[in-house]
């Protein structure tokens, strides 16, 4: 019995210390504007084509929610790179994908797992259906190593540009079952209730005394902060 109670401490510490390590905080963190948090960012991914809605990019689709979902620090980060797992490089992605053939990848293996495989873990939330079909069609479109360019400021609604971007770049450590900082981005309420702070805008644009987000990642382009920028102003309608 005694034995027992040991293992089922340990796990519980094993436990808290992964989820603890994959968690990070929002306010207040002073913005050299060299860097991202400490972590050198990755210069934005060569213009590609002209984004197209039957295809899945890379650079625009993948890494983005990779990083948001995966490669926070303490998880599969370049620095932390947990079990050997580093998803913040395409190289690295590559070792995890079977190109053409997502049934046959490792990546979508484990972001499918029903079990205590699955990635994200528990008690992060689990990738959407439209994410997983996303890494799955991309798999399936060749794991190209791809990008495009598209900036259509004109569409600053909810339902087709905010509530995407944030989807793809932020509510991997921004959900229910991880509010990283205090704040849950897999709601409207909760998008709003960041808007209105002044957390959500002031953090994407890398102001000073704001931790930059996405973290870990590449500044969004100057279209996607203006699409945010034009929503906020309107009164952040649920649109």
């Amino acid at each position: 019995m005694k034995r027992r109670s040991i293992l089922l401490g340990l796990a519980m510490l094993s436990f808290t210390v992964v989820y603890m390590s994959c968690i990070h905080e929002i306010p207040v963190q002073p913005n050299t504007g060299g860097n991202n948090g400490g972590v050198t960012t990755p210069p934005p991914a060569a213009n590609g084509s002209t984004c197209s809605k039957d295809t899945v990019y890379y650079a625009n689709d993948i890494q983005p929610l990779l990083n948001s979902s995966c490669g926070m620090s303490g998880c599969h980060d370049a620095v932390t790179h947990k079990e050997g797992v580093n998803v913040t490089s395409y190289a690295n992605v590559m070792r995890m994908v079977s190109a053409g053939n997502a049934n046959n990848s490792k990546l979508y293996d484990v972001i499918t797992n029903t079990g205590g495989d699955r990635m994200p873990p528990p008690p992060m939330s689990p990738l959407t259906a439209d994410q997983i079909l996303k890494i799955k069609t991309w798999i399936n479109q060749g794991a190209k190593n791809n990008s495009c360019t598209s900036c259509d400021t004109s569409d600053f609604k909810f339902s087709t540009a905010v509530q995407p971007m944030i989807a793809n770049y932020c509510q991997g450590c921004h959900n229910t079952g991880n509010a990283s900082g205090g704040y849950d981005l897999s709601t409207y309420a909760g998008i709003k209730s960041a808007a209105a702070s002044g957390v959500l805008y002031n953090s994407i644009i890398w102001a000073s005394g704001f931790s930059p987000m996405p973290k870990g990642g590449s500044k969004l382009s100057e279209c996607q902060l203006q699409k945010v920028k034009k929503w906020i102003d309107a009164g952040t309608p649920k649109n």
